[in-house]
Formats: C-alpha cells, sequence, structure tokens
C-alpha cells in the first residue's frame, strides 16, 4: 500500500497546507498550525517506516468515546447503530493508552466522536498528553461554554467541528426547536477567543442546496469557520432511504468543495466522495479507523461490525484482524457509494464476513 501511503501523506499536506492559508492573519493561530505541519510530517515518516516493515498504518483513527448525547437528531446514525447499550465505555486510561499506541504507530490524526463528546470532559485532560496529534471534536455545540472555550483555547490541536444542517431551518428541522440560535452564540465565543474551529455539516435531499449554497458558506467564514466536512447522510434509520444524495449530487458536491477551497480562506472536505482519488473505501485501516466507546475496532462508524475489541488487544494487533484485512483486501469492491458509505450499501456481506472472522 504504499502509492496509498503516500497519497493520503499528501492530502493531509495539503488540507494543514488550507488551514495555514487561512490562519495567516492571525498570528497565533498561524504558529499553532506550521506547528501542527512539523508534527504530521515526523507522524507521516512513522507510516512510511511501518510501511516499509510490511505494517499498513492509517493515519486517522476516529474515536467514539460515548454513545450518550444531550439531543435526539433525526436520523443520527450513532443512535441507531450504537447508542447506549453496546457496552460499558472505555475509561479514560484505557482512552490515553490506545491514542498512545497510534501516535506511536503514525497515527497522527484523531478524531473525537459519539455520541456528544463534551459529554466526556476528561477528553481535555487526555488530549493534553498528545500535543503532536491533531484532534478534531465533532460536537453538537451546545455544550461548549465559557470553560469549554478556555481549554480549546489552550490545547490548539483540538479542532471544534460544530455540526449544523445548513441555516436556522435546516439546522432546527433535524436538531430541535433554537438550535441554530444558541450555536450562534457558541460560534460567536469561538472566533472572539481566536480559536481554530470549523463545522461539520451532514447533506442529504432535504439540505443540499442551502448547504452547498456560496451564501451559506460566506456566512460561516464570516462567523468564524475555517474547516468545513460536508458528510453525505447514510440513511441507517429505516425510511429514510430516500434523503441520501444521487450520484449525480454526490460529484457536484465535490466539485463544489474544490471551488470553494480556491475561494474561500479555509479547508473543505467532500466524505466520502473523495475517497474515489484514493481507489475506493478507505475504511477497515486504508486510510482511518473506528474505535467504539466500548472499544471494538470497527471498520467505519457507518459499519458496526468488529472481531476485535481493544480492552485487552493492542492496536497494532487490532488492525491485522480478519475482518478488517479481509475488507482492505477486497477493497476495489467497495466502490458503490449510493447511499452515502460503501460499506453500509454492502453491510450483508460484511455481516458475512464478521460471522466467518
Amino acid at each position: 500500500m504504499t502509492n496509498l501511503t503516500n497519497s493520503m501523506n499528501s492530502s493531509i499536506s495539503s488540507l494543514v497546507f488550507d488551514g495555514i492559508k487561512a490562519s495567516w492573519k492571525n498570528p497565533v493561530m498561524l504558529l499553532n498550525l506550521l506547528t501542527t505541519a512539523a508534527h504530521q510530517s515526523k507522524a507521516a515518516s512513522r507510516r512510511c517506516a511501518w510501511e516499509d516493515c510490511g505494517t499498513h498504518v492509517p493515519p486517522i483513527m476516529i474515536m467514539s468515546v460515548t454513545g450518550r448525547c444531550n439531543l435526539a437528531c433525526a436520523g443520527c446514525y450513532a443512535k441507531t447503530l450504537h447508542g447506549v447499550g453496546d457496552g460499558p465505555e472505555l475509561d479514560a486510561d484505557r482512552i490515553a493508552a490506545i491514542i498512545r499506541e497510534a501516535r506511536s504507530l503514525g497515527t497522527s490524526i484523531v478524531i473525537l466522536a459519539g455520541g456528544e463528546p463534551l459529554m466526556r470532559p476528561e477528553i481535555f485532560d487526555i488530549t493534553a498528553e498528545f500535543p503532536d496529534v491533531l484532534f478534531p471534536l465533532f460536537t453538537n455545540g451546545l455544550l461548549i461554554d465559557k470553560t469549554v472555550v478556555s481549554r480549546v483555547k489552550k490545547r490548539r490541536n483540538i479542532i471544534p467541528m460544530i455540526s449544523l444542517e445548513g441555516g436556522c431551518a435546516e439546522t432546527d428541522a433535524r436538531r430541535g426547536s433554537g438550535v441554530f440560535a444558541r450555536l450562534e452564540e457558541r460560534l460567536h465565543a469561538l472566533k472572539k477567543a481566536g480559536v481554530f474551529f470549523g463545522s461539520s455539516i451532514t447533506v442529504s435531499q432535504s439540505n443540499f442546496s442551502a448547504a452547498t449554497s456560496e451564501n451559506f458558506i460566506a456566512g460561516l467564514m464570516d462567523r468564524g469557520v475555517r474547516a468545513v466536512m460536508f458528510v453525505e447522510y447514510v440513511p441507517v434509520a429505516p425510511g429514510t432511504e430516500a434523503q441520501a444524495i444521487t450520484m449525480d449530487e454526490r460529484c457536484a458536491l465535490v466539485n463544489a468543495a474544490a471551488s470553494f477551497r480556491k475561494r474561500f480562506p479555509a479547508a473543505f472536505i467532500a466524505f466520502p466522495g473523495e475517497e474515489e482519488q484514493f481507489g475506493g473505501c478507505l475504511a477497515a485501516g486504508r486510510g482511518f479507523v473506528h474505535v467504539n466507546a466500548s472499544g471494538d475496532l470497527e471498520p467505519c462508524p457507518f459499519a458496526p461490525y468488529s472481531d476485535v475489541n481493544l480492552r485487552s488487544m493492542s492496536l497494532k494487533a487490532g488492525l491485522q484482524s480478519d475482518l478488517l484485512s479481509a475488507i482492505r483486501s477486497d477493497h476495489s469492491s467497495l466502490r458503490d457509494v449510493s447511499g452515502g458509505c460503501a460499506l453500509w450499501a454492502n453491510r450483508e456481506r460484511l455481516m458475512a464476513l464478521q460471522e466467518a472472522a
């Protein structure tokens, strides 16, 4: 997978460079991003060294640190697929140990997800140990208060990614009445504090036009957003299949992200549409892997299948599990991303692989 490793390293460097350009007028933020670029480069060298030894290390690990949440958003994949009944959550020491090992292997971006990750405030103490790791924190934003803003400002390797669905109408329709107005206050507080933060936008049939409009993106820039991730809606909730965007809209979304990247001072990602440049699905350790709240090592947050648990197994050993290895060896067949996720579209096959593992 040497070519994939090189491509992923290059892509991460480009994203960090986009962040540097977006921070050009903020000396503190700029210095932080330059430091981040140096850390990411060193981690890339570690991944290449492991690759030479026959071990492919994903640059990204997604950690869903809790299944709990303070909202009940329509069509939430985490609530539908995971919830709070999967088993006891990993404790802080085990989370730190997993991140410690991931860093030693060269994984340099650990996405903190949930549920709502801010329901576990100890993540700020955990991440303090890893100044050389980048922690995008995907949050609904409502638990961001003065204390959280202060802690994020001190831990500049944490990047809050506030979930929005578009403007007020689109966000409140999915997340609840009054949510958008409350988030406006949080965005203002983060901007005032000089924090580098972004927004995660779930794109569906309902909000495609609003979420990809130039006026909406310009409004995000005015609010201080410096990173935007478009995530296609995956219809894991029964009866929501019609909300998935079409193939033509997927292409349009990728093109819109590329256009915005040129016109606005921010980093833009379209997922999973941009996976095509890497030869298809990046899950199962090709580009990223998912650790759920109870420690199961899964291909992806949208594919809750696992044959190993990291409570008592090393990450390095877990990455070589039968299930993950089988998915990686046949990733080229996982290019049908209709419904927002190739693994979800092929879930019956994954269940068969899990049973065989």
